[in-house]
Formats: C-alpha cells, sequence, structure tokens
C-alpha cells in the first residue's frame, strides 16, 4: 500500500504566527506532492523501497516543476524513472488544478472526510488511480495536525494590543446520528505591533455563554496572549462578562458595525 510522507518537519517553521500567512501555501503543496507520490507508486505497482513481484519499473530520483496557483507558485518533485516516464496526470499542460486541489483539503478536512467524495475530487484533478479510505485518513490526520498546531502556537512575544472577539453561528452534522444543528464558531483576531492582522483563535461550542467565552479566552492567555489594551466586540452579555473577568486592565469597546446593526433593527 503506498505511504504518506510527513511534512511536519517543513511546516514546524510556519507554526510560530509570524508567518502564518505561508501556511495555507504549504498545505496546498503538501497535498499536490501527496497524490503525486500516490499516482507515482499506483503506476509502478510499488512504493518506494517495497519488494513485490508487482513492481513495474523503478524510480531514479526526482525533477523540479513550479506550478501557478491562486496562492503562489509551490515547487514540486515530480519522480523520474530508471526505464520509461512518468508524467502525472494532475498536472496536465492547461489543466485547472488549483480550484480542484482546494476542494480537495476543505471537502476531506471540513466534510468529514467522505472516502467518495475525496476519491471523487482526486479524479477531478486528473489522478485515475483513485484513492483508499486509509489513504484519505493519513492525509487528513495529517492536515488536521498541522491545522490545530497553528491555533495552539504559542502568543509570547507578538504583542498584540488590539483584539476582535465575535462569533458566527453555523450549521454542522454532529455525533452519530449525523444531525444537523447550529453551533456557535467563536473567533479572536489580534493586531500586532506591525499592524497586521493575525487569527489568535477558533472554537466551535453549542452556545455563546459566559462560561463558553471565559474558557476561549483563558486558552489565549494560556498560550501567552498579554499586553491587550483593547477589547473590540458586540454587546452579548456572555462575551461582556467574561471579558471584564478574563482581560482585566484593557479597555472595551463596542463594535460599530454590530452596534448600527441594532439600530437598524429598532426602526421600521
Amino acid at each position: 500500500m503506498p505511504k504518506t510522507y510527513s511534512a511536519s518537519p517543513e511546516l514546524a517553521s510556519l507554526l510560530d504566527g509570524s508567518s502564518a500567512g505561508e501556511l495555507i501555501p504549504e498545505l496546498a503543496r503538501h497535498g499536490l506532492q501527496q497524490l503525486i507520490e500516490l499516482e507515482v507508486a499506483a503506476f509502478l505497482g510499488a512504493d518506494r523501497h517495497e519488494r513485490t513481484d508487482e513492481r513495474l519499473g523503478y524510480r531514479n530520483g526526482y525533477r523540479s516543476r513550479t506550478l501557478t496557483t491562486q496562492v503562489g507558485d509551490p515547487a514540486l518533485q515530480i519522480p523520474k524513472l530508471r526505464a520509461g516516464s512518468f508524467i502525472s496526470t494532475i498536472l496536465e499542460p492547461r489543466r485547472r488544478i488549483d480550484q480542484a486541489l482546494y476542494a480537495v483539503i476543505m471537502e476531506a478536512y471540513i466534510g468529514g472526510v467522505s472516502t467518495r467524495k475525496v476519491d471523487a475530487l482526486v479524479g477531478a484533478l486528473g489522478s485515475q488511480s483513485g484513492i483508499s479510505k486509509s489513504q484519505v485518513s493519513r492525509i487528513c490526520q495529517e492536515i488536521d495536525q498541522q491545522v490545530q498546531a497553528f491555533l495552539n502556537r504559542p502568543l509570547e512575544g507578538s504583542g498584540y494590543a488590539y483584539v476582535y472577539l465575535d462569533a458566527t453561528y453555523l450549521n454542522g452534522r454532529q455525533g452519530k446520528a449525523q444531525q444537523v444543528t447550529s453551533r456557535a464558531a467563536v473567533v479572536a483576531m489580534g493586531v500586532n505591533g506591525d499592524g497586521r492582522r493575525e487569527l489568535l483563535g477558533l472554537k466551535v461550542g453549542n452556545s455563546e455563554t459566559e462560561a463558553f467565552w471565559a474558557g476561549f479566552i483563558s486558552h489565549l492567555k494560556e498560550r501567552g496572549l498579554g499586553g491587550v489594551k483593547l477589547v473590540i466586540s458586540d454587546a452579548h452579555s456572555g462575551l461582556t462578562k467574561a471579558i471584564r473577568r478574563q482581560l482585566q486592565g484593557s479597555v472595551w469597546q463596542r463594535c460599530r458595525v454590530h452596534f448600527a446593526r441594532n439600530l437598524l433593527q429598532c426602526v421600521p
């Protein structure tokens, strides 16, 4: 069975928050590289260093190939063979692969790792070898590990003087019964000393209670969030109480956008 190759050492430097904008391009490159490795393994009938009677050829190093996508120009490594040649169907000329690749990653991670859907999306990339359930699980586990590492990265030394807190409600399947329920997704955005906005945290809960918001803010503080001077949010009672208790010494300001929406609800 074809193996997957961990990208943890390559992505580790992207998880410190200073270069968070490079995480998505690197995930895209890693996803493409894994699909190419799976395709060449299916083409040869064996993975690297695997002994099998069904092997049809041997690898002979790599050649570099730069691919232009909407998130950058990832440098891919295309396997070379000792006899014959291998051309990945994913990288055929004039093939629009970037949107399909994003769909693979998002569908696998957000859509619940449906083998049928991921296999269909891989086919849309041009790969006819297909992808098994175990391969889908391994790829998505690595993606999940990198996303969790990003959301739990240390925040010490960054100095976020301004923090925005907000929530939105999304419908999603939950539990073994896969029942569709509405849940709150809370987000924290910070502005660093250079004036750049960064995603500090993201968490999903059943409702915007004071306890839930307090736990979310407490986790940000445990990761090193400090020196907050101004917190901007709506006037949700549970959120404002959590801010007063968890971020003492900072000033709270009601979000002007939410305030305008609240005013418009009071007029015909």
